[in-house]
């Protein structure tokens, strides 16, 4: 008699179980997977969302890649005073700066870069910096 009822009581937990499922499948409870445009989720998850996208928006615009090439611009001086820098965003939109080292004076030069290539003749140090900070 004990197993007979033993065997009603699984069968039962049994039908109660699947009859749950079925109900949170139903209501929505327990879910098979996310939709791809995120319809489904919480109004908090899809801002959080659209924050990140805005983020990575945003950094593209920002001078990421960056290089320094020091250098000796006169055969008489050493330590390598002088140097170019490249400051470059994604699309390789930025400026490289240099400056030059002498003796009694240092000058300094600025251009501009747009799409890794610039308008004004470049020495060969601001090329050196502009390859590579180009990733």
């Amino acid at each position: 008699m004990s197993s007979v009822l033993a065997g009603v009581a699984v069968v039962l937990s049994l039908a109660a179980l699947f009859v749950s499922v079925q109900v949170l499948l139903r209501t929505g409870g327990f879910s098979r997977g996310h939709r791809a445009d995120g319809s489904d989720l919480p109004d908090d998850v899809r801002g959080l969302r659209q924050e990140v996208a805005a983020l990575r928006a945003e950094a593209g615009d920002g001078l990421r890649h960056l290089a320094v090439v020091r250098y000796d611009a006169f055969g008489d001086m050493g330590g390598h005073l002088s140097w170019s820098l490249a400051l470059l965003d994604d699309g390789g939109d930025g400026v490289v700066l240099s400056s030059i080292h002498g003796r009694s004076e240092a000058r300094t030069y600025a251009k501009n870069v747009n799409g890794w290539t610039c308008d004004q003749q470049l020495s060969p140090e601001e090329d050196e910096a502009i390859a590579h900070a180009r990733p």
